[in-house]
């Protein structure tokens, strides 16, 4: 083995879809240095989302027509019609057409068996249909990656470079493994410092990556390789810049790309939606030591945003405004709450059953409201607090939030507040903990671009 640092390095879906530019920006930018590299990939771009559902609109994939019983096996045929078509776009990067096209076409058919086999299980009543429907969703998830991944370790391999499909999908393998055994195992007998690795996204384990992690099993792959073969950095390759505001909002001239933050930054960016990464994946990340840099896979010659557990920034300034429009203020008013110890218990308990995570809670003597994704806002939820409370009220609104690794200065919440008054944006509620890493500011939901770009102005520009 090499004593050169490992790197494992995460390319998403968006970026996939770009393999030509990505060869040249990452893989291949230093032709010296094309080793001591692990490289996770995502589907490419929308394939996920025809196989599950479309990750923020919902829009319905293949799993449901398989959950239905609908034309599912028609819809794979079709699938699988498209990635080939895909396949061709690469053939000029060096993708060996009819190997590509061939390992599609099996996985699919063999794919479409395997459904047609838990269908029969399914239609005799006599499982646990969640459990099976759980197994059809994780077995069309593999598909992207599996395909995404194969092409890469092709496309390197036809261009004279030695790589490695590392297939972690479980394909045809009835060990009962781990998700960290499988990964253990994969890379039992691979060098990474004499092969470029192209590992599937997707990993099968017995516990199923999808059951607690979802859409966001990638990343938790990312994670694990990393920590598991101890690597020196983890990078995230996106499209675009960690940077001060969405530059769709504020503009492109306004905003400026973060250079350093913290862990706990990208914990609060998370939390309203904007993920750097999954918070479930960076917590082992965080806890190894192990530096995370997200990068714009399309500037590589910037160095990108470094995160690390003990930045913090050595002067006072917000780094990023953020915020979601996608929320739903939810307030619980109860004149018998004044005094009462432990009542907010009660809401929790609540809200636990439903499985819902509050973003922001703020309380008086009698009432307290909670910031929620407006998808957890589910009739049941509410019927269940009214069943129990005085009163309760829930409206769309947004929160917008002030970020960053240092912001404990006297005067900037005053300042903040200032910013939004002065752009006539009336603030409904606001929340800050003594930390003071994250100011929240609940307004109305029309408000919430103006909001950006008022706290935007403020305090980062």
């Amino acid at each position: 083995m090499s004593s050169k640092p490992l790197r494992v390095e995460k390319i998403g879906g968006t970026s996939m879809s770009r393999f030509p530019e990505i060869i040249n920006n990452i893989i291949l930018r230093d032709p010296e240095d094309v080793y001591n590299r692990i490289y996770v990939v995502s589907a490419y771009d929308g394939v996920t989302n025809e196989l599950l559902e479309h990750k923020k609109t919902k829009v319905p994939g293949i799993y449901k027509k398989f959950k239905d019983h609908e034309a599912y096996k028609t819809a794979m045929t079709e699938l699988k019609k498209k990635l080939c078509r895909l396949n061709e776009d690469y053939v000029g990067a060096g993708l060996n057409l009819e190997q590509a096209n061939t390992f599609i076409d099996n996985r699919i058919d063999e794919s479409v068996n395997l459904l047609k086999s838990l269908d029969t299980v399914i239609s005799s009543g006599y499982v646990n249909r969640n459990e099976l429907l759980l197994a059809a969703r994780e077995l069309l998830a593999s598909l992207g990656e599996m395909h995404s991944a194969f092409n890469s370790a092709n496309i390197l391999q036809h261009r004279g470079y030695h790589s490695t499909f590392v297939d972690l999908s479980g394909w045809q393998d009835d060990r009962g493994l781990s998700i960290d055994n499988r990964i253990r195992d994969a890379f039992a007998n691979i060098d990474p410092s004499r092969t470029i690795c192209f590992a599937t996204g997707y990993t099968k384990g017995v516990e199923g990556i999808m059951r607690e992690f979802d859409r966001g099993y990638s990343e938790v792959t990312f994670s694990k390789i990393a920590v598991l073969l101890k690597a020196s950095e983890a990078v995230i390759h996106k499209e675009f810049h960690l940077s001060s505001g969405d530059p769709k909002i504020i503009g492109e001239d306004k905003i400026h790309p973060v250079c350093n933050t913290n862990y706990d930054v990208a914990d609060q960016l998370a939390d309203v939606g904007m993920e750097a990464i999954h918070p479930k994946a960076s917590k082992p990340l965080e806890n190894n030591n192990i530096p995370i840099r997200v990068k714009n896979a399309f500037e590589p010659n910037h160095d990108g945003t470094l995160i690390t557990k003990e930045y913090i920034c050595i002067d006072s300034k917000v780094e990023i405004v953020t915020g979601s429009n996608s929320v739903v203020c939810l307030e619980v008013h109860e004149t018998q709450m004044v005094g009462e110890v432990g009542f907010d218990l009660q809401i929790m308990q609540i809200l636990y059953d439903h499985k819902v995570s509050y973003i922001a809670k703020m309380t008086n003597a009698n009432s307290i409201g909670m910031i929620i994704n407006e998808s957890d806002c589910a009739p049941e939820l509410i019927q269940d607090l009214e069943n129990k409370f005085q009163s309760v009220n829930y409206f769309k609104s947004a929160i917008v939030c002030a970020i960053g690794s240092n912001i404990a200065r006297p005067g900037i919440l005053a300042r903040a507040a200032t910013a939004l008054a002065d752009d006539k944006i009336n603030v409904l509620a606001v929340s800050q903990t003594s930390r003071q890493t994250n100011m929240q500011f609940i307004v109305e939901r029309e408000d919430f671009n103006g909001a950006q770009r008022a706290l935007h102005r403020s305090l980062c520009e």
